[in-house]
């Protein structure tokens, strides 16, 4: 049976483009290992996805919405479902001198940042760069290998999974309680200096109350333990006292 809207699903997937077979995205490791893409750091695992509600590509979403769990499939995204068709009004030519410090640094093939819009140097003369505004797969079909993995059903598998969305953590270290319509989260001691924090507990609320209706009030917990008292330092013990020489008495006379 197809997936309703706002299901929401666990996908194993690999992106490539279709003209050149390069892997884009991939949510396996193994796959990973074999590009330029490969991060030792990330932990490689299905992605989660609400069905219908834009968290991937157009194309893919709606090969989704026909799917069931178990199911292996192959994909095509085209530009119109994907990144776009290419703009020609988005290559600009523009003074080096823009890039600041950094313009004598620059090269073809680089990404920029300028007027709050990310580019790619297509080309470098007299003073002038050519930098180009579409996105770097604006005009490709793409493919995606996809196997359907998992529906989540039960509010405590959601609420883990939307927790991990937001902060990448290890599932062990997520710790809650749903007692009635209050959700208490216990925040792991990482994350209590992690930038802009507060914004990611909004995010993750809006989550859960979307997705996990039994949750009308959520409470994020910070703990703290006392340090543990530093050790007694080692006295070194008494050094023994000087041997006194004993003078002989002096003669009277």
């Amino acid at each position: 049976m197809p997936f309703e809207k706002g299901s929401l699903i666990l996908v194993d997937y690999t992106a490539k483009v279709k003209d050149t077979n390069e892997v884009f995205e991939t949510t396996r490791e193994e796959e990973a290992k074999k590009t330029d893409l490969y991060d030792p750091t990330r932990k490689y695992e299905p992605k989660l996805v609400s069905v219908g509600e834009a968290w991937v590509l157009k194309g893919l979403d709606e090969a989704l919405a026909k799917a069931n769990v178990g199911d292996k499939m192959g994909v095509e995204v085209t530009p119109d479902k994907g990144f776009g068709e290419r703009d020609p009004n988005k290559v600009r030519m523009v003074p080096q001198r823009k890039l600041g410090d950094k313009a004598d640094e620059v090269s073809v093939g680089d990404v920029v940042e300028m007027d709050d819009r990310t580019g790619i140097v297509r080309y470098i003369g007299s003073g002038r760069l050519q930098v180009d505004f579409n996105h770097r797969l604006a005009g490709k079909t793409l493919v995606y290998d996809v196997n359907v993995v998992k529906k989540l059903e039960t509010d405590s598998e959601k609420i883990t999974a939307l927790i991990k969305r937001r902060i990448p953590i290890e599932e062990s270290k997520i710790k809650f309680n749903l007692s009635g319509s209050t959700l208490e989260m216990e925040l792991p001691e990482e994350t209590y200096l992690a930038e802009g924090l507060q914004i990611i507990k909004r995010a993750v609320a809006n989550d859960i109350f979307k997705f996990v209706p039994a949750v009308k009030n959520l409470k994020f917990v910070e703990s703290y333990a006392a340090p543990a008292p530093a050790a007694a330092e080692k006295k070194a013990p008494d050094a023994p006292a000087a041997a006194t020489e004993e003078k002989p008495a002096a003669k009277s006379a």
